[in-house]
């Protein structure tokens, strides 16, 4: 494995009841003002806010409410969580929801605590900061992203049309509560979502170098299989405590920096979505659904031995009588029957995309990520767009 150094800041509160018996352990000392951010009012509807502001009021926290973040939160919604935040000098932001929630908490408690342009200064760069963000804490609802335990935040910029994340250790939530009961209520398409995601998540980091023996990819393969397992379980049967909580800690392991060790991390895929969303707003989850097996397919050559790995381990295929190459093939088809199996779209015409002719314009606007198999070119990246359409 190639060195590293580990480190992570974030105080996990995981299992059934864990916010009922630890938040106001955990609201100590984050002073008497507190912004509390969620998303679109679910959280009224499945009981969840009425038990986190009973808890709030009860440690006698004066609560500033900032509703409303979107699935791709925008940097006008950070730059208004700001201002809610230095009126009310507030000294915690808790939030209540899923990724999008917390990325632009994140970014808020940036945003915050410095003069700088944040977006300018620490998301079309990479920046150093010099000051300390307001903290952040958060009780996870939906599960997919690992947003809980870094410092990750994507934020869309709507005038330029771009969609990028940062991940700044300082931003790191103090504290996170992973309840797998608070996700009971989330709809089997969320869950493929959120459930593809963390796949995602764990595949971009397994498709990359060293291919030696190594721990991270042993780690991966064993997420990899849970993960795959417990999605149908949890569409079918919500309610499954298991399952549910597999997932929840599945999507945090993939996130919390761990299995990244010692590996160069394939995120172009992530990058494609990342721009297909700031153009079309459609579900991260849905997007990836669509874009990985086409990515897969252009680059599997490139990475013949992994491919092959990752079709006899996770899918269970077996190799005898087979290539590598159509090891690699069908460890893809395994994966795209699978995003078929939970739901989830195939096609860019099945996320809503009609215009065929804008697909340069995102191909074009993309990073390029340089840790995969293969580094693409716009060009190729417009190609496999095409591949997607339909």
């Amino acid at each position: 494995m190639n060195s590293f150094i580990f480190e992570n800041s974030t105080k996990v509160y995981f299992g059934k009841g864990c916010v009922r018996e630890h938040l106001s352990e955990a609201l100590k000392d984050c002073g008497e003002d507190v912004l509390l951010a969620y998303g679109n009012g679910s959280i009224k509807k499945n009981g969840i806010y009425g038990e986190i502001m009973d808890i709030l009021l009860r440690a006698k926290k004066n609560v500033i409410e900032f509703p409303g973040i979107m699935p791709n939160p925008t940097y006008a919604k950070v730059l208004e969580g700001k201002r809610l935040v230095r009126e009310h000098r507030a000294g915690l932001i808790l939030g209540v929801g899923g990724g999008s929630v917390m990325d632009c908490c994140k970014a808020v408690s940036m945003a915050a605590a410095t003069r700088k342009d944040v977006w300018e200064e620490y998301w079309e760069k990479e920046g150093v900061i010099d000051f300390e963000p307001i903290p952040v804490g958060v009780v996870v609802t939906v599960t997919g992203t690992g947003s809980e335990v870094n410092g990750d935040s994507v934020i869309t910029h709507e005038e330029k049309k771009i969609k990028t994340g940062r991940d700044y250790r300082a931003c790191n939530p103090r504290f996170a509560m992973l309840d797998p009961e608070y996700t009971y209520t989330v709809s089997p398409a969320q869950t493929a979502a959120g459930g593809f995601d963390m796949l995602s998540h764990v595949m971009e980091t397994y498709f990359s170098a060293p291919d030696g023996e190594n721990l991270s990819d042993a780690i991966s393969e064993a997420l990899m299989k849970s993960i795959i397992k417990n999605i149908p379980i949890a569409m079918e049967e919500p309610e499954n405590y298991e399952a549910r909580s597999n997932l929840m800690w599945a999507s945090s392991l993939a996130e919390l920096r761990l299995i990244k060790l010692g590996k160069k991390c394939d995120f172009e895929a992530h990058q494609i979505e990342h721009q297909l969303g700031a153009f079309t707003d459609c579900s991260h989850g849905r997007g990836l659904a669509v874009i990985h097996p086409a990515y897969y397919r252009r680059i599997c050559s490139c990475g013949l031995d992994k491919f092959a790995r990752f079709a006899e381990i996770v899918w269970e295929i077996p190799a005898e009588g087979r290539t590598k190459e159509e090891m690699a093939q069908e460890g893809i088809r395994a994966l795209e029957g699978f995003i078929r199996r939970i739901g989830l779209p195939t096609t860019l015409r099945e996320l809503g995309l009609a215009d065929k002719g804008i697909l340069k314009t995102i191909a074009d606007s993309c990073a390029i990520n340089t840790g995969g198999y293969k580094v693409l070119t716009k060009e190729e990246i417009r190609e496999i767009l095409e591949v997607c359409f339909e």
